[in-house]
């Protein structure tokens, strides 16, 4: 794609994040666009376009579900386009936008991820049970925490890392929860009561896993004339990746996330960052499993293969460490709602990079990196942006 614009992002809003919101999907939109907005000092007049992120209609319980949050998301009789990618989709999104208005198509663009898990029932696991290839894997009954737990299992015994060193992530990030107005389980816990929770999947135990949720986040996007005219402050979008690896999750190496890789190497050739671990100021790392912070960190290359933990343990990634991870408090302390989840970490890198995180803020952050990851551990999504 030609780039004929640069873009940045100029206001920014989330919902809280709950498990059974009494908000439906439509109002829950509204409201993190309407906080968007207002961020920014604009109204829905100024806006060109709108792109919207949201899971599978069952989460809802509705069909033509991009259709029925249409007007909620302020996308009545304007340009408007749904897009998904599994968990990857709350980071592709605001690339979407990114392409409508660095394409020169448009000037301002509203980007929404929400979803609504709630209304799934029994569980918004049973809304995965057809994602499944029919001959070979379908039959053996997985669901996604038992997918998971093989590539936890597999992850550990490659590099040795033990089980109570990971569990340090789970720690960390629901501390930093207590700190995020918007948090649904913030908690100050120890890794004895990681290590002591019920196991789901061994080696997944309770604590180790992000909760179910319902929410939406919201950016606006604007060119950068637009955005020299509304606020003084502008976020810079500077570099934008992603990677669809093989659904087929059989055949790939587990210990380690190349599709991750791929996206970040794409999005670092576009910012011009030639050593992540010291050009990235803070970083909000797709956490939906404590170990998925560290196989992240690694596949971003912010640290070596296998070492994610070794810094995790000496303090690196702390809030005032040298390489903050995840000052939001994550999807383990601030909530998941699939596509919504990877948004509140680009809404997280907007705050950190305007300063205005309140007692979240990394000092002197100016670089920041924010990424997803989804479907059959196959799609990343990764967004580099600098004030």
């Amino acid at each position: 794609m030609l780039i004929k614009k640069r873009v940045a992002v100029v206001g920014a809003g989330m919902t809280l994040f709950r498990r059974r919101m009494l908000e439906t999907g439509r109002e829950m939109c509204w409201e993190a666009a309407k906080m968007a907005l207002d961020s920014a000092g604009l109204t829905l007049k100024d806006i060109d376009c709108v792109v919207l992120g949201t899971a599978p209609d069952a989460f809802d319980g509705l069909h033509m579900k991009g259709e029925y949050l249409l007007d909620g998301a302020g996308a009545w009789r304007k340009p408007y386009v749904r897009v998904y990618v599994g968990g990857g989709t709350g980071v592709f999104v605001p690339i979407a936008g990114w392409w409508h208005v660095a394409s020169g198509l448009f000037n301002t663009c509203l980007v929404i991820g929400e979803e609504k898990m709630s209304p799934c029932h029994p569980h918004p696991q049973y809304a995965f049970s057809t994602i499944w290839d029919p001959i070979l894997t379908r039959p053996l009954e997985p669901n996604l925490i038992w997918i998971f737990a093989l590539e936890m299992h597999r992850y550990m015994h490659k590099y040795g890392i033990k089980k109570e060193d990971i569990a340090l992530v789970a720690v960390k990030n629901k501390r930093n929860a207590l700190d995020h107005p918007c948090a649904q389980i913030p908690a100050k816990i120890t890794v004895e009561d990681v290590l002591n929770s019920e196991v789901l999947v061994w080696p997944v135990q309770r604590l180790d896993i992000s909760p179910v949720s319902d929410g939406a986040a919201a950016v606006v996007l604007c060119s950068e004339d637009v955005a020299k005219k509304v606020t003084d402050s502008p976020v810079w979008i500077d570099g934008v990746g992603w990677c669809l690896d093989s659904t087929y999750w059989t055949n790939r190496e587990l210990a380690y996330p190349k599709y991750v890789e791929y996206a970040a190497r794409m999005a670092y050739k576009m910012a011009g960052i030639h050593n992540p671990p010291k050009e990235i100021d803070v970083a909000e790392v797709y956490d939906p499993f404590d170990y998925k912070e560290l196989h992240h960190m690694e596949g971003l290359q912010l640290a070596r293969k296998g070492e994610a933990p070794k810094l995790t343990k000496e303090g690196v990634t702390e809030r005032d460490g040298d390489l903050p991870i995840n000052p939001s408090g994550g999807l383990l302390g601030v909530g998941n709602p699939i596509a919504a989840a990877g948004m509140m970490k680009v809404c997280e890198i907007f705050w950190q990079l305007r300063g205005e995180a309140g007692k979240r803020q990394v000092p002197d952050a100016r670089t920041g990196l924010a990424q997803a990851w989804g479907d059959l551990m196959q799609v990343g999504t990764v967004i580099i942006m600098r004030s």
